[in-house]
């Protein structure tokens, strides 16, 4: 009987490691590739203009430029968690960050519209690789302080935000949307360079029966921190117990190792693909989260960036309105790059509310109370207000939106096991790319006809189903151990 009590899981020696050294290590390298994927998604809101006057192109052309690249991470985000969830997360980030830059910086140098959107479709394929990076991190914070933790982790999405749009204010007046494209790809760069020091989640680890590879990890994470793991073996509840009688000294750390045939067989079980991991998704004790995750995806992610297109749409609707913009000119633009650069500002209130907010009164209760308030803030938008005025209604629009969409990103990995962690929070992103395709096509189209009035009532409405959606949530995961296996779930 005292056998059981000489084991312990990935959470309690996370638990027993806290948050030092190595986990800081982990955010940087993680937070520079969700900035750098922030940096390529505000690019939109920048180059539509100068290259719809560079080559003529009709305002549906300049549209799909947005919607290309959405569509593009629809495919990735879905592709991107399976392969993570099969190879490892190490494996799946740095294939996005080679496609992510690699498609970015040759975008610069596109000769037409059809080069530029096919180098755009595949930047977005690599941006779906944002799910890989945000599970990977996850996995290796204590429970206790999720919720804070990944909302600061949620910062560095903000914090690249603000950079292309001080990058956009300083290159496109001066040297043009080319360079900015190709400079907003550096950060990527970044991620390969130090991708040989980046370790493997171990709780992915023990979920391949690669224990002995999770303990070398955690043990590097204890002499890091300065901490003791707890004594005894390490587990996964992946597997849930041992095969077999062991006895273990209840002094010294052990390690549960099978042999290689055995580790061969449950690593060819473990790896699923696309539609197996589909219909897990969908079976019986996940189908509700996963449906309700969907449609919460789905209107945040279609309202966040409608809200960001919808500043540059109301900031030049004063314009083209009654009148089509044949030329763009930087100089007299200006006022479009200082309204992105401020209301991207309200992305770290958003996120310092939020922080406060999800770990003291849940994951479920703070997004509604976000989406109520961003819907509170878009009525006065229904009609034309004044320039200033409309600056401070989309700043507190976009500040809770931030925040809603944060919390939605930090509920959807916890509410699955480590064997699907990616494929589920990536599938519903995926389904939330749907909004953001959609949402240039029709929202922002809307303002440039001048149908102001009807764009914001269709935020509206699906900012009110999104949140019906979320409040009928089946768990809070406030506080709640992250479950490795889909039979390890509670019903």
């Amino acid at each position: 009987m005292g056998n059981q009590r000489d084991v312990y899981t990935v959470d309690e020696a996370l638990m027993s490691l806290g948050f030092g050294k190595f986990q800081f290590f982990v955010l940087l390298y993680s937070g520079i590739g969700y900035a750098a994927e922030a940096m390529e998604i505000m690019i939109l809101s920048f180059i539509g203009s100068p290259i719809q006057s560079e080559w003529k192109l009709s305002p549906q052309q300049e549209s799909f430029i947005s919607s290309v690249v959405f569509a593009g991470m629809l495919l990735g985000q879905y592709s991107w968690g399976v392969i993570s969830d099969n190879y490892g997360r190490r494996k799946g980030f740095v294939f996005t960050a080679l496609v992510t830059s690699g498609a970015g910086f040759l975008s610069a140098f596109s000769p037409n519209y059809i080069t530029f959107i096919i180098l755009r479709f595949l930047v977005g394929i690599g941006l779906g690789g944002g799910p890989v990076l945000f599970s990977w991190f996850l996995e290796f914070v204590p429970a206790t302080n999720r919720g804070i933790w990944m909302t600061i982790f949620s910062f560095c999405w903000s914090l690249g935000t603000i950079l292309e749009a001080s990058l956009a204010w300083v290159v496109m007046p001066n040297l043009g949307w080319r360079w900015l494209l190709a400079l907003s790809s550096v950060p990527v760069l970044l991620l390969l360079l130090f991708y040989g020091f980046t370790p493997e989640s171990p709780r992915y680890l023990c979920t391949k029966g690669r224990t002995a590879d999770a303990m070398l990890v955690l043990e590097n994470m204890a002499r890091m921190n300065s901490m003791e793991l707890p004594s005894g073996a390490l587990i996964s509840d992946f597997k849930g117990e041992f095969d077999g009688d062991q006895n273990f000294p209840e002094t010294s750390h052990l390690i549960t190792v099978q042999n290689d045939q055995t580790d061969i067989d449950q690593d060819m079980e473990s790896k699923t693909g696309f539609i197996s991991t589909l219909c897990n998704l969908l079976s019986p004790k996940l189908v509700r989260s996963t449906l309700l995750l969907w449609i919460g995806f789905f209107g945040n992610i279609f309202a966040y960036y409608g809200i960001v297109l919808l500043t540059s749409a109301l900031s030049d609707g004063k314009m083209t309105c009654s009148s089509p913009k044949l030329h763009f000119n930087p100089s007299e633009d200006i006022n479009l790059y200082k309204d992105v650069f401020i209301t991207s500002f309200a992305e770290l209130p958003g996120l310092i509310l939020l922080a406060v907010m999800v770990d003291r009164f849940g994951r479920k209760l703070s997004v509604v109370t976000m989406l109520l308030a961003a819907f509170v803030f878009l009525i006065p938008l229904a009609f034309p207000q004044t320039e200033g005025f409309t600056t401070a209604l989309l700043f507190c629009t976009r500040l809770c939106i931030t925040a809603s969409s944060t919390g939605l990103c930090i509920y959807a990995p916890e509410i699955y096991p480590t064997s699907l962690r990616s494929s589920g929070y990536g599938t519903a992103s995926a389904v939330g790319r749907i909004g953001g395709i959609i949402s240039p096509l029709v929202a922002v189209a809307l303002v440039d006809d001048c149908h102001q009035t009807e764009a914001i009532l269709l935020f509206e409405i699906v900012i009110s189903v999104s949140a019906i959606a979320v409040a009928f949530f089946p768990i809070e995961t406030k506080g709640r151990s992250l479950d490795d296996s889909l039979e390890s779930l509670i019903s």
